[in-house]
Order: structure tokens, then sequence, then C-alpha cells
């Protein structure tokens, strides 16, 4: 009879914790994604983030819905906002080995134009990255890539 309250408790106690789990449902994880963008500077450092140390959370919050990316080499590339949002998906926590520095190299109420410079051990890649203000955030709108 103990082993029969023991099963019938424990089969409760996974009831109740799958319920709980299912409450919470898609749009409590996608408050856990919002990110603070309402500065210029924070909007910099999570980009930052996102394409150098693997961070997914809040990415399609992060890109302007006209956004672009262009590649400067022997074979000029150009992706789209969906491209760069899936492929940074896929880098999901992985870190990049490389030193970091940003430059902010204009700015204004309603604008930033930063230089992210990646140095590598044999490269290095700069990325120049426009955000805007876009109502009470920032957003990435155009990144402009090149490698040395």
């Amino acid at each position: 009879m103990n082993t029969l309250v023991k099963t019938f408790a424990a089969a409760a106690l996974i009831a109740v914790s799958t319920f709980a789990m299912a409450a919470e449902g898609p749009e409590a994880k996608t408050a856990k994604a919002n990110v603070n963008l309402s500065t210029a500077d924070f909007a910099l450092d999570h980009y930052v983030a996102v394409t150098t140390e693997g961070e997914s959370a809040g990415v399609e919050q992060l890109f302007a819905q006209d956004f672009n990316q262009k590649i400067q080499a022997s074979n000029a590339q150009n992706h789209s906002r969906e491209a760069v949002i899936k492929s940074l998906k896929k880098q999901k926590g992985e870190k990049l080995n490389c030193a970091i520095s940003t430059d902010i190299l204009e700015e204004s109420a309603d604008y930033m134009v930063a230089k992210v410079t990646l140095k590598f051990e044999n490269f290095t890649k700069t990325d120049l990255v426009t955000l805007e203000r876009d109502g009470d955030n920032w957003k990435v709108s155009k990144s402009i890539n090149s490698y040395k």
C-alpha cells in the first residue's frame, strides 16, 4: 500500500510540473528574449555579443526590417536580414577567438556609425555598422565587412 501511495504522489508531481511548464507557453520564451536596445550603445554592445559570442537572445529584435549586409572581398556578397539572422542563430553559443575593438565614428540623436574590428591570428575583419533609432529602440540597419 505504501508503494502505491508513493507511485501516485510521484505521478501527481510529474503532472503538476508538466502543466506548469506548459502554462509558460511560447509567450514566456518571447518575453525572455527581449533585449534592452533603448540606446545606441546598448544596441551596439548586443550586436557585438551576437556576432562574436554566439548570443542568440533578441536577434530578430536587433536588426531593422530593411537590414542588409555587404561583404567586400574578391567575390563581393550581399546578405538579407533573414539570411544573417538564420546564420547567427546557427552560431548560438559559439565564441570567436579574436580581439574586439569598437570605435564610434559618427553619432547623432537618431543615427550612429561604428567600426567594429575583430583581430584574429592571421587576419582582421572590419565591420562598419550603421544603427538607427526606430521608435524607442535602436536597430542595426547596415553592416559592411572587409578583410585584411
